[in-house]
């Protein structure tokens, strides 16, 4: 016999190990999973290498390259030729975003080896995923598999394939999971990717020999799964032609262009503000027809970075009642403002400009040039209910309002997130105020001017559960903040037009805090809650109390799959106390130290997927004691959002 004979008689053990480990699984169950093995990601390991010319008594070992069918698997082809993004590392909900398969190990449909283009976007969109750790970092030792242990019955047999040979690895979030039915296209694919590591190493080794009955073996696994192995091979060259398409038609090699557009068709109804000064008749209010427009260019320049820019316009503003006290007259309070609100005339702006990127594997930084907010990184527990566009449609719905304090529009800073996979997450941010980042003058700039620090303790056992404790501490110079159009001083924009702290005299600062947490009973039925409290300081006037809280309930996958029924209870913001300095000081107080009443926020929408991309959600909001006063008679705001995603 040959030597070469000898060096594959060396490795024959790893690969029937394999093989038994393999068949092993696959009996085990009477139910075969649709899910996809996630072998080995290297791009050396996937790619068969041309069989050099063998000599002829070394002719029995060719059998072995001749039968591998060649699945050329180019992952970073795939990875450089879609704009590769990050996922949004806030979303913290109970449903935890899942990292993408690879395309080459998915089960084709039975009797189809081909799929439509609009298959392949989807996959490539998966394979694109957002999430900072979805690429596949190679196994090298066994202990990086978390659901294996040496008490196993196979763990010495992956073992030795996984440490020596590196033929098998786990799944993208670091399990095995050897107890679970594989498919045989599953069993293709490691078999391939073992007969091309067996043959390199057959050709690399310095000695041993192989026998016949080795051999054989070998032919007779790829004489079994010789259909699955062609069927992959075919689906990978299907694949890489519509990658090819895709790079012909593509927007952009580094850019995804994502966009959202509202129509909205609302109106308000009630009596009268009995209490409230000039013009107290709101039933004159008429039904609107509003939009707003958002497209957003995301690039990534390493795959795991993003720079987000967005160009916004809109006319959706709010009734009479519900406007700030430099508004519109018969302002009442600003309870049941909407959360999709944003009203610029239907001009095009630069609305938003933001860069995040990893920090090594433990952290991920944020940077904001234009109209920073905290909740564009830090996790708001209000799974479903906080996006603007498809969550509630109130402001007060989305989140807990002392995220807002202190941070009107046109914000610039940073915030950086510690461990954002991991159980417990740590947030910091810093935003400048609006008028105050990129204004030069005194009393103003990124660090002495108006600004908002936000710290947030996250803490996640599993992902059913979660509980926060904010921190929020914020400074608003007076006049920038106290015009601005998100209402007063502390800019929270919500609850009665008094818990806004809104004055004409001098600097307030405030200290906020807030706990909030989520549990989902079931991933369709999903409770939260959240309480504030803010202390406000009217430098040199006294101090002021606020309180809110709020409960939602999100029952997704109602009545249809990505459908949700959403209800919001709760207390807007309102002001519970203040100092006998602050009468006549603060608006919308008309000479009282606090709110004289509680009203309630009480919320019903359903959000109805009538197809993957348009979602209409008819929604009220009712408003008992606007602004905090029993005088007031209820308000009803009525309104059916329809959102277009592309």
């Amino acid at each position: 016999m040959s030597t070469l004979f000898w060096k594959a008689l060396k490795l024959s053990p790893a690969f029937l190990g394999a093989s038994l480990l393999i068949t092993s699984s696959a009996y085990a169950a009477q139910s075969v999973s649709g899910q996809t093995t996630a072998v080995n990601s290297n791009p050396a390991a996937t790619t068969v290498e041309p069989t050099a010319a063998l000599p002829t008594e070394q002719a029995q070992a060719q059998v072995v390259a001749t039968n591998s069918n060649t699945i050329q698997v180019s992952e970073q082809k795939v990875a450089t030729t879609v704009a590769p993004t990050v996922d949004d590392p806030s979303n913290t909900s109970p449903s935890a975003a899942q990292s993408a398969p690879l395309l080459a190990q998915q089960v084709p449909a039975t009797g189809n080896t081909t799929s439509n283009t609009t298959d392949v976007l989807e996959q490539i969109n998966q394979y694109t995923s957002e999430s900072p750790t979805n690429s596949i970092d190679q196994v090298t030792n066994v202990s990086q598999l978390s659901d294996v242990s040496p008490g196993d019955w196979a763990y010495e047999a992956l073992r030795n394939l996984v440490e020596r040979y590196g033929c098998i690895a786990g799944y993208p979030d670091g399990t095995f999971r050897g107890n679970r039915a594989m498919t045989r296209y599953e069993f293709a694919a490691g078999l391939n990717a073992c007969l091309q590591q067996v043959e390199r190493l057959i050709q690399t080794s310095t000695g041993g020999f192989v026998t016949r009955q080795d051999l054989e073996t070998l032919q007779r696994l790829v004489d079994e799964f010789r259909s699955e192995l062609t069927a992959l091979g075919t689906r990978v060259d299907n694949l890489e032609g519509r990658v090819a398409f895709l790079e012909d038609h593509q927007f952009s090699t580094t850019t995804k262009l994502n966009g959202e557009v509202i129509f909205a068709i609302s109106d308000l109804f009630g009596d009268q503000a009995g209490s409230q000064a000039g013009n107290p008749d709101y039933r004159g209010t008429e039904t609107v027809f509003q939009d707003r427009v958002r497209l957003n260019f995301d690039t990534s320049f390493t795959g795991k970075d993003r720079l987000r820019t967005r160009l916004q316009a809109g006319n959706v503003t709010e009734f009479g009642p519900l406007s700030s006290p430099s508004g519109p007259g018969r302002n009442i309070t600003r309870e049941g403002r909407f959360g999709f609100q944003s009203d610029n005339g239907n001009d095009i702006e630069l609305e938003k400009l933001w860069y995040r990127f990893p920090i090594a594997n433990a952290a991920v930084a944020h940077i904001f040039a234009n109209a920073g907010n905290f909740d564009d990184f830090v996790p708001l527990l209000n799974a479903n209910l906080d996006a603007s566009g498809t969550g509630s449609i109130s402001r007060f719905g989305r989140y807990n309002p002392i995220y807002r304090i202190g941070q009107p529009s046109q914000s610039a800073g940073a915030g950086l997130t510690f461990g954002p996979k991991s159980p417990i997450r740590i947030d910091v941010g810093y935003l400048a105020g609006r008028g105050s980042a990129s204004n030069p003058g005194e009393d103003a700039g990124l660090f002495n001017g108006s600004y908002s620090a936000l710290g947030q303790l996250t803490f996640q056992p599993s992902k059913f559960f979660s509980i926060a404790a904010t921190y929020v501490h914020g400074y608003s110079t007076n006049p920038d903040d106290s015009t601005s159009p998100l209402g007063g001083a502390l800019g929270h924009g919500t609850g009665s037009i008094a818990s806004g702290i809104n004055n004409i005299v001098a600097p307030v600062v405030s200290n906020s805090y807030g706990l909030e947490a989520s549990f989902a009973f079931t991933p369709q039925l999903v409770l939260s809650g959240w309480a504030g409290y803010t202390k406000a300081i009217v430098l040199g006037r006294g101090d002021a109390d606020v309180w809110n809280y709020a409960a939602t309930l999100a029952i997704n996958d109602f009545g249809t799959k990505g459908s949700t029924l959403g209800f919001v209870v709760g207390m807007e913001p309102k002001l519970t106390g203040s100092d006998a300095s602050l009468v006549g000081v603060l608006s919308g107080t008309n000479g009282r130290r606090d709110d004289p009443d509680t009203g309630l926020h009480v919320e019903g929408f359903y959000k109805f997927n009538l197809t993957k991309n348009i979602a209409i959600t008819p929604g009220i909001i009712w408003l008992t004691a606007p602004g905090h006063n029993d005088a007031n008679d209820d308000i009803y705001i009525g309104t059916v959002r329809t959102t277009f995603t592309f």
